[in-house]
């Protein structure tokens, strides 16, 4: 199978691209922090990137090595799509000034994607904040710089997503996927949908 990753600084239009395609029936794997913000907070943990980054990026890690070992029981004609991956992490933990753990970098080697990585550009006309992202727009384009350093460095091709419809973009990113996976019926399950 073809594991996709989409990512970008905090509201550049990830997390609705990504239900978009899963609309269109293509397997998906959500956002692990927003999730694990939810998780944390509702049971009053400490575990949290602003309150303790370096605990919060190692049960992020625990989240998308899970995904990834999940994605990889599909059919090998498939497409599927990451709403940010391992990769993600060591940016964040950079920004963070927090030193990044040996594991983050084999796990990355452990654990491959293609090769080939959807950015969403910093897009200030589409920024909200919400309960899981607190960051300042300014904020955002800093982390952005961030995972465009963190991929290149980690010999990801970063393609940027034009800032155009939530449609015109699944095509976009449709029509480039379907130079490794052949867009087929098999490709898509319109009846699951992976958290």
């Amino acid at each position: 199978m073809s594991k996709f990753i989409i990512t970008g600084g905090p509201g550049a239009g990830k997390s609705t691209l990504i239900e978009a395609l899963r609309a269109a029936g293509f397997r998906c794997f959500d956002e692990i922090s927003r999730q694990l913000i939810q998780q944390e907070v509702a049971s009053g943990s400490q575990c949290l990137p602003w309150i303790d980054l370096d605990c919060f990026a190692r049960l992020a890690l625990k989240g998308m090595i899970t995904d990834h070992k999940r994605a990889s029981t599909f059919g090998q004609d498939q497409a599927l799509f990451f709403d940010r991956a391992i990769p993600d992490i060591i940016a964040y933990l950079r920004v963070g000034n927090v030193p990044v753990d040996a594991l983050f970098q084999q796990a990355v080697q452990q654990y491959p994607y293609q090769p080939t990585v959807f950015v969403a550009p910093p897009w200030e006309a589409i920024y909200v904040n919400d309960a899981e992202r607190w960051q300042t727009f300014a904020e955002s384009c800093a982390l952005h710089d961030a995972i465009v350093e963190t991929y290149q460095q980690l010999n990801f091709t970063l393609l940027e997503l034009p800032r155009i419809s939530v449609a015109e973009r699944v095509d976009f990113v449709l029509s480039t996927v379907s130079q490794y996976v052949p867009m087929s019926i098999g490709t898509r399950n319109s009846s699951t949908k992976l958290n």
